[in-house]
């Protein structure tokens, strides 16, 4: 069974099923929205931008894209994901095609696993590079496999590398499923509400001490996180 969901035929199937679902939730859902003022202020005010997101919200990340942040004035002119190497993430990956958003597959979990694992520093690369070219690039930063909402520090190494702020990102919806997976992954159900909320940015630069940044963006997480729930 996991060859055949594996499989090409049926990742794309999968990649037009996301994305189909992804678009009637953002379209359909009844959305507040906060802190939308204070990031389109920083967003214009530089070429690059982290948007950093729990991995459990993957199924309605696009929805902030879709709704608000394309539309931002700026140099900023379009947007990418970090998507892990992993078969499951080929699906995620055709379906966030759909969307218009450049998909970066690897994993900047840690530099350890970086080294380590074949597509990792090629993904940091190209994220750093895609940053000072005028893209905001949205990481999970306890993805690919967690801890669940818990910081690693590679979204703090890629932002720091392209000297680019860090967005938190935070979105809810009321009526959804929670999966059981590593970070109990939500499946939002649409015609709902839900709620986005962008979290105060965070200034970055290579004289700040990284695991400073990486405590900093934890607690704005969180902040907006239960904002929005």
């Amino acid at each position: 069974m996991k060859s055949l969901f594996r499989s090409k035929p049926m990742t794309i199937l999968l990649g037009a099923l996301i994305w189909s679902w992804m678009m009637l939730v953002a379209r359909t859902v009844r959305w507040t929205i906060e802190g939308e003022d204070r990031a389109r202020r920083v967003w214009a005010g530089h070429p690059g931008m982290v948007v950093a997101a729990w991995h459990s919200r993957i199924m309605i990340l696009p929805s902030g894209w879709h709704l608000n942040m394309r539309h931002w004035p700026g140099e900023i002119h379009g947007g990418a994901m970090l998507i892990s190497l992993s078969p499951d993430g080929e699906a995620v990956t055709r379906a966030i095609g759909h969307l218009g958003l450049h998909p970066i597959r690897g994993s900047a979990g840690n530099k350890k696993k970086a080294k380590k694992d074949k597509g990792g520093l090629r993904a940091i690369a190209e994220a750093v590079r895609l940053l000072k070219s005028g893209t905001a690039v949205c990481i999970t930063p306890d993805g690919p496999r967690g801890p669940a909402e818990t910081v690693s520090p590679g979204a703090i190494m890629i932002a720091q590398r392209a000297g680019v702020p860090i967005l938190p990102y935070a979105l809810s919806v009321k009526s959804a499923a929670r999966l059981s997976t590593w970070d109990r992954l939500i499946l939002p159900y649409p015609f709902s509400r839900g709620a986005i909320v962008y979290g105060e940015p965070i200034e970055v630069s290579r004289e700040r001490d990284a695991k400073e940044i990486q405590a900093e963006l934890q607690k704005r997480l969180d902040a907006a996180t239960r904002k929005a729930d």
